[in-house]
């Protein structure tokens, strides 16, 4: 199938696909440059002029010279007998109005280029006035749905990864479109060329100046603010898009913990979104200075466990940062359920719970700037524990002290997390699973992330909650403590106590009861899950599994 006429057979026919003012005719002279393709510029704009009765300063000298029938056009010039091994259509998105054979997107390979609405809008204007339709970027999400349904989706490609770096952008886009790259496609002469179409002179004069994709300029040109609401429109549609961009081999996507959190949805504000959509305005206080506080849920056979007692927490330590405007108790459970059951979360799954002191009318660290009410966001993940509660766990001791009252008190749960981030980083620098933080006189306070407690002769310790959170999943093992007939004592602890004691575990709403087998380099014990740990994660996987706020209609999922 080398080049020469074709009078029959399948013809190999590349599609692009864009919106207006996206490098597609710059994209389009660098595939004609190929000795292997013959190009068609917008071979169905008569059918789209003609169909819609849009007006332009061509549009007579234009429909009395381009076939104008779409199907006539998709058989006879798309499909139809071709001199060379590929040809190559370039399409304006909105030109594929209803009519147009499914031959079209059934046949061929497709791609689909993009450009952020930004760079588009400003420089549109010069031959029509921008609108939602003109832009295209709605039919644009269209095509690369159906083409997705019918089996073949398209590769995706930004302008600007072209403008950064032509020559693996396109690689990249031959590979996806399983032609050979040629190096002919870097360039090309500047001037009118036989391919341009009839509206060239009104549209090509800037790409007509080039002979190759040129970089951006560093700096953009001013946006013009009349447009601002038509770029709100377009974004999301672009960014929908951009998302399916080919990623290049130094940036792989990261792997996901658990996959099935790919697609998830999340609650913000007063709705649910997305995954990839659920944000925050760089306004909300928790971007401004962390001003949020914060709970972590546990999903278990369909009930949220120790709801109440977290909801008692958030509320109080929002009343402590003097938050206003927060939404009541059923208001946060409501949210809570509809976003679970959105899900079909109802085991196994763990909600990040919070609650900031909301949008602020201008950035700045005051409270008084917030005037829209808290923001509430739920977000559900499926998540194990995060510890290796079978084998146990290894802690570091951090230089970092833990915070005390006197600076920030850790009875209220917030989002302000740098000085456990800190100690965090350290644990990650040892290799370790977590950090323990002492108190500003040396006793052990928690670790980074959970409270600990430590089991020598019989007796269980753990620090008093001066300088540490106190845990809901703390509160619940000391229950189960003394339930089990076992000896509780809370007081200050130092650090060579934990290095020397029986047994030492850590609890948290994300880990449960968690095993810790090595301290800084010392063996706990005998470096293995002591028999009074075992005994209380039993207890504890007992308590979970009968107790808990049910999910309203987690019996219908």
């Amino acid at each position: 199938m080398e080049g020469g006429p074709d009078q029959g057979g399948d013809v190999e026919v590349i599609h692009s696909w864009s919106a207006p003012r996206s490098l597609s005719t710059g994209v389009m002279y660098s595939f004609a440059q190929r000795d292997d393709m013959e190009v068609l510029d917008e071979p169905l704009y008569a059918n789209f002029l003609r169909a819609t009765g849009i007006d332009r300063p061509y549009r007579e000298d234009l429909l009395s010279k381009m076939e104008s029938d779409g199907n006539k056009v998709v058989k006879d010039i798309i499909f139809g007998p071709r001199s060379k091994r590929y040809r190559y259509c370039k399409h304006i998105a909105k030109q594929r109005v209803p009519g147009i054979s499914n031959d079209l997107m059934k046949q061929g390979k497709h791609f689909i280029l993009i450009r952020h609405p930004m760079d588009v809008l400003a420089s549109f204007g010069k031959v029509v006035p921008p609108s939602f339709l003109e832009l295209g970027l709605a039919e644009l999400v269209s095509i690369y749905n159906e083409l997705c349904e019918l089996g073949n989706p398209p590769a995706v490609i930004d302008v600007a990864d072209l403008q950064q770096d032509p020559e693996a952008t396109l690689h990249g886009l031959c590979e996806d479109l399983d032609i050979p790259f040629q190096a002919a496609m870097l360039k090309w002469e500047a001037g009118p060329k036989p391919i341009d179409g009839i509206w060239a002179p009104w549209w090509y004069k800037s790409v007509r100046k080039s002979t190759c994709f040129d970089p951006p300029e560093k700096y953009p040109s001013q946006f013009p603010m009349s447009l601002y609401y038509l770029l709100e429109q377009s974004l999301p549609f672009y960014n929908l898009l951009k998302r399916q961009v080919r990623r290049r081999p130094s940036e792989p996507a990261p792997d996901l913990p658990v996959p099935a959190n790919e697609k998830l949805l999340a609650w913000v504000g007063d709705e649910i979104f997305p995954r990839d959509s659920a944000k925050v305005s760089v306004f909300d206080s928790v971007v401004q200075g962390g001003d949020s506080v914060w709970e972590g849920l546990r999903v278990y056979d369909g009930k949220i466990f120790k709801l109440e007692e977290h909801l008692d927490r958030l509320f109080d330590s929002a009343k402590a940062l003097a938050f206003s405007n927060v939404p009541t108790r059923e208001q946060v459970k409501d949210a809570i359920f509809k976003t679970l059951i959105r899900n079909g979360m109802v085991d196994n799954a763990h909600i990040r719970l919070s609650l900031t002191r909301g949008k602020k009318v201008t950035s700045g660290m005051s409270p008084a700037f917030n005037l829209y009410g808290c923001t509430l966001i739920v977000l559900p993940e499926w998540k194990p524990p995060v510890y290796d509660n079978t084998h146990g766990i290894t802690l570091v001791t951090a230089t970092t002290r833990r915070n005390s009252p006197n600076n920030l008190d850790s009875k209220i749960h917030h989002n302000n997390l740098l000085n456990n981030i800190l100690a965090k980083v350290e644990g990650n620098n040892a290799n370790a699973d977590d950090a323990i933080m002492l108190d500003k006189d040396g006793y052990v306070s928690e670790t980074n992330a959970t409270n600990i407690f430590l089991i020598k002769k019989g007796r269980v310790l753990t620090p008093h909650a001066d300088y540490c959170l106190p845990g809901i999943t703390r509160a619940t093992v000391m229950e189960l403590v003394v339930k089990e007939n076992l000896i509780l004592e809370e007081r200050r602890i130092s650090l060579s106590e934990f290095h020397t004691a029986d047994e030492v575990w850590t609890t948290g709403t994300m880990g449960e009861i968690s095993p810790v087998v090595k301290i800084d380099g010392r063996i706990i014990g005998d470096g293995k899950v002591g028999p009074v740990t075992r005994r209380l994660q039993g207890a504890y996987k007992n308590l979970r599994g009968e107790s808990g706020v049910p999910i309203p209609t987690s019996n219908k999922l």
